[in-house]
């Protein structure tokens, strides 16, 4: 399905995109021509090349080889109109990964989470309408948060569905679908990392209240969703990964063990939600199976083919229902190889 086709990651150096790039290196899906790699920071565009030349294992091998032969970094904001505009030119298709996803980052400094994730879409989309470029699929990728948002970011996120959803229309030649899951365990800037960091230092491990609960899937079961998206979405169409969720005291407790580590109740930050939504109450009733996945229909009738379907949900898809149990979220760790070992340096710390 890649094979000989230009791939676009924005925020390739990000959790996400890197893990995309991993995939797609790996030929999973097909020989892609070239995957650029477009992000504002050179830092990490310098630390991610340098991590390929070290793979020259057996086992890296073919991506070592794709390394060399298709990777292409380049510099660039999806906020800045003529560095996306050069950036697409003779690519066949976009992941968009860059976003800013901390969410009280996004309420202390809401317009620059307007900046780049609404207006970042909106210059991929514009770009291809007055550049007339032959892009084929464009896939956006957003957040549980932007269900029934109650913070910027979600709010942003939002937008960003929208956006692309109805590109279709102002692009018909080009299909525009989105994806939406919850917490990415071990993701930049998430819960588990921050658990593994306080436990290393001893404590005490920070909870902003003992009755949220979260939906947890590993990054590959991210990209997973992606691919699924980019080979079955109709235009305009949002896939949803059915996922467990957990509590998030359960996931510390689980990361704690028996070590005595204390745990604090510090309140819910600015934006947060006690619990997440991936499909809504009113986005149930245009919702369908797909194999492991559900697929959103889109609300706009232009781009729906006028059949009715029966709804694949009876109420809105929350991580309060069907919460893993205490077991299963120590099973789960334990799977994605998250735990802490038992290690000691002699100053204390834990080591992974």
């Amino acid at each position: 399905m890649f094979t000989g086709k230009t791939i676009l990651v924005t925020g390739g150096t990000g959790s996400l995109g890197k893990v995309l790039v991993r995939r797609l290196l790996q030929n999973e899906l097909g020989a892609p021509h070239k995957i650029i790699i477009f992000s504002r920071d050179e830092a990490k565009q310098h630390e991610m090349r340098i991590s390929y030349m070290n793979k020259r294992a057996a086992t890296d091998e073919i991506i070592f080889r794709n390394f060399q032969r298709v990777l292409d970094f380049r510099i660039g904001d999806v906020r800045d109109f003529h560095s996306v505009a050069e950036a697409l030119r003779s690519v066949d298709v976009v992941f968009n990964a860059a976003a800013l996803k901390q969410v009280p980052t996004c309420e202390y400094f809401p317009y620059q989470a307007v900046m780049t994730n609404i207006g970042g879409p909106e210059n991929i989309v514009r770009a291809i309408q007055e550049l007339n470029l032959p892009v084929q699929t464009v896939v956006g990728v957003s957040t549980d948060k932007a269900c029934k948002p109650v913070n910027v970011m979600g709010m942003t996120k939002s937008l960003q569905e929208r956006i692309f959803i109805q590109a279709n229309m102002r692009c018909p030649k080009t299909r525009f679908i989105c994806v939406r899951y919850g917490n990415v365990l071990s993701s930049r800037g998430s819960v588990i990392p921050l658990f593994h960091d306080q436990i290393r230092h001893g404590g005490p491990l920070t909870i902003t209240t003992s009755d949220m609960t979260r939906f947890l899937l590993s990054l590959d079961q991210a990209v997973d969703t992606i691919f699924a998206a980019y080979k079955d979405a109709n235009p305009g169409e949002t896939y949803i990964p059915r996922v467990p969720s957990a509590r998030v005291v359960d996931l510390a407790a689980a990361l704690v063990g028996d070590r005595p580590i204390q745990t604090v109740v510090t309140g819910i930050r600015p934006g947060e939600k006690l619990h997440e939504i991936l499909i809504s109450e009113e986005e149930v009733n245009r919702s369908v199976v797909r194999g492991s996945y559900y697929a959103i229909l889109p609300m706009l009738p232009e781009l729906n083919d006028g059949k009715e379907y029966a709804a694949a949900l009876k109420r809105e898809f929350s991580s309060a229902d069907n919460v893993m149990a205490p077991s299963e979220v120590v099973d789960m760790l334990r799977h994605y190889h998250l735990m802490l070992d038992d290690n000691l340096q002699e100053d204390g710390e834990l080591l992974r």
